[in-house]
């Protein structure tokens, strides 16, 4: 929960060059929300990386690491 983009970034970088990195963290609390994206620069090193990180350890949890897959359509959230 206390992993930063830098290091997220180096952590990666073992499996190729890494485009971006980015810890996602709560809008209010600016706190991690536990998951981040990382962004390869070619499919072979993203594919490498997966193979390499994917049920690993990192920082005391298991990463699952996989394509993103696009957000999907959720219907409009009410507040009342």
């Amino acid at each position: 929960w206390k992993t930063t983009d830098d290091e997220l970034r180096a952590h990666f970088e073992a499996a190729g060059e890494v485009a971006s990195a980015s810890v996602i963290v709560d809008r209010v609390t600016q706190r991690s929300k536990g998951f981040g994206f990382i962004e390869m620069v070619n499919d072979a090193d993203a594919d490498k990386a997966i193979s390499m990180f994917h049920d690993q350890d990192f920082g005391g949890r298991r990463l699952t690491v996989n394509v993103a897959r696009p957000k999907e359509d959720r219907p409009a959230r009410r507040d009342w």
